[in-house]
Formats: structure tokens, sequence, C-alpha cells
């Protein structure tokens, strides 16, 4: 288990799993700069022709919704009998898919390309489904022309690994073809008692994909510090019911929103980045551009690094699937000088 907040009066642990794909183009492959949408809008495409029973229905229209693998991974309705989130249609899906950093478009036969995964409580169960999809993907052809591909490996990372580049262990690759046995990690969203005062300090973060952060029904681009935790509580109290079968109730939300409202902007350079998609069920492009860049607040920091930290390996805001709302704090803590 990673503990993230070592002050905390009770521990609130999600499971969570990191993995790395490999993928070798077995002919020249052309992406976009930003390749959220092919990979996460492959793998949706490939999943539901692997899994799904009755291919001719919509998800909210099947009678196999809540015991189907694809229902419960790609279209994620909450449970009939839910206490939460009861006026919505889907709850937070429990992966996140990071695709490859670079803006790099153009590949040859033999160059390998990284993608990260993250699987959440439940959906850990589900990696041998996610590994067939993305090598039945290979198959069928990413990008301009529809070039095809191998998965080459698949490499775990340690327990709370932010980054899995060079610190994977390889679990599957295509010459054996077979899937060997991993830990999930925990890790620990709980926070301490909140006090008056506490100590002063620094926090910068980078948010290196585009970032869609809802508050008052729109979409914020002049970040302040309240309104990021308002989201990365809600998202992970939301994951945390959802898929660890675990109850927040418990959590004073309104406690640490006040408190965070305390925190202030020392420092901000964040820009909007536009992106869009082309969504093939609805067979139109989406937009969903958000905010890039760096930006540092100053204040009691402390109470909310187990949030900050979950964030750093879940992301925040809208879209987590396509690897938006991807930040990193850089450096941890600083202290105010």
């Amino acid at each position: 288990m990673l503990n993230l907040a070592k002050t905390n009066t009770k521990p609130i642990l999600l499971q969570i799993s990191n993995f790395l794909f490999t993928i070798v183009p077995n002919e020249p492959l052309i992406l976009p700069a930003y390749k959220g949408s092919t990979f996460r809008g492959g793998f949706g495409y490939a999943f539901k022709r692997v899994v799904c029973a009755i291919r001719d229905k919509e998800c909210p229209d099947c009678l196999l919704k809540e015991k189907c693998i694809y229902s419960y991974v790609f279209e994620t309705p909450p449970p009939s009998d839910t206490k939460m989130m009861r006026k919505y249609k889907a709850a937070p899906h429990p992966f996140v898919i990071e695709p490859p950093p670079e803006k790099r478009r153009g590949y040859k036969p033999g160059d390998e390309i990284n993608f990260g995964l993250t699987l959440i409580g439940r959906a850990i169960d589900y990696l041998p489904y996610f590994i067939y999809t993305f090598d039945e993907l290979g198959k069928m052809g990413i990008g301009k022309g529809k070039a095809k591909y191998e998965l080459k490996t698949v490499g775990a990372a340690p327990c709370g690994c932010h980054s899995v580049i060079g610190k994977e262990r390889i679990i599957y690759d295509s010459e054996t073809k077979t899937l060997k046995s991993f830990e999930p990690a925990s890790i620990d969203v709980g926070f301490p008692t909140l006090e008056k005062g506490g100590k002063g300090g620094l926090l910068k973060l980078s948010f290196l994909t585009p970032t869609r952060i809802l508050y008052d029904s729109q979409l914020a681009i002049d970040l302040e510090f309240h309104i990021l935790i308002r989201n990365l509580l809600r998202r992970l109290s939301l994951l945390y019911y959802f898929h660890c079968n675990g109850d927040s109730s418990e959590w004073d939300f309104k406690g640490m929103i006040e408190k965070a409202k305390e925190i202030k902007v020392r420092k901000k350079k964040l820009r909007w980045y536009d992106w869009e998609r082309y969504s093939g069920r609805q067979e139109t492009r989406i937009k969903m551009g958000g905010f890039v860049g760096e930006i540092t607040f100053e204040g009691d920091i402390e109470p909310f690094m187990s949030l900050i930290n979950a964030g750093e390996i879940l992301h925040v805001g809208k879209g987590t699937g396509f690897g938006l709302g991807k930040y990193e704090v850089t450096p941890p803590g600083l202290p105010l000088v």
C-alpha cells in the first residue's frame, strides 16, 4: 500500500494498477499530434466488438447492461440501488488511457510506441479483456489508413508509480501470449482533521494534457484552488463508491472546500488548447479543448496533498478516458521562502 497522506486519521483506499502497453507498427503509421482520441476511440470500438453480446442495442436499452463487461467499463451505468448520482446516466469510467506524450505523427514499421493504462477497483480484474482488445485493435488498424500494429508487451508499474516508463515489469508479451501475476496498488485519498492555521507552502502544478474542469456548469480557465479540489473530491469519491465498494458519506466535502478557499494563486501561466475528436457513434466532431500550462498555489497545502497526489495518477476533470486532465506536481511541496 502506498500511503500518500501520512497524517490521515482514517485511510480511504482506492485500488489501482498502472500498465504500460508497447505496440510496434507493421506498416507506416500516421497519428494525430494528440493521440488520445485514436487510442480511446479505437479501444471503445474494438472492445464492443470483442465483448458485446447484443451489438445492435444501445447500452441504456439493453437487458444485460448491469451484468455486461462492456457496459460496466465503457458506459458505467450507476446500479439501480445506488445512493449517489441517481440523476446521472453514467458514473466515472474505471480506466484512464494515457496516449503517447510526444507530438510526433509519423512512425515506421518497427518503431516502438508506448501508452499508459490505469485501471481502478473492480476493473483491474478485467485487464485480460483490455489486453485482448488492444491486440485485436492492432489487427483492425489505427490512424490514417488504418495501419496495422502488433501489441509487443504489457508492463505493470510498481505500486503508486506516477510514470510507468522504465519502471515496469513485463507481465505479457507477444511471443508467449500469457499473462503473469501482478500486485495491484492501494492509494490513500483520506485527509487529516482540518485545523485552523497551518504551515504556509507553495504547490506548483503542470497541466500536461487539455484539462476540462467544470464550475457553475461552465468550463473553467481562470482556475482557483477550491475549484480544483471540488473536482478532485467529486471524481475520487465517485471512483471510490462505484468501483472500490467504498462509502464516501463520511468525507468532509464542505470543510475541505472551505479550507481550499484559503489557498491563493501565486503565479499562473495557463492557456487554452483547442482539440476536437470525431465521434463515430454521434457522426460528428466534438470539441474537447481544455487548458494546459502551469499554476502555483500558496497557502496551507499539506491537508490536500493526498488528493493532489491521487489526481496525478487518476487525472482530473472531464475526458480522462482520453488522457485529458493529466498534471504533475513539479516539484512537490515547495516551502515558502
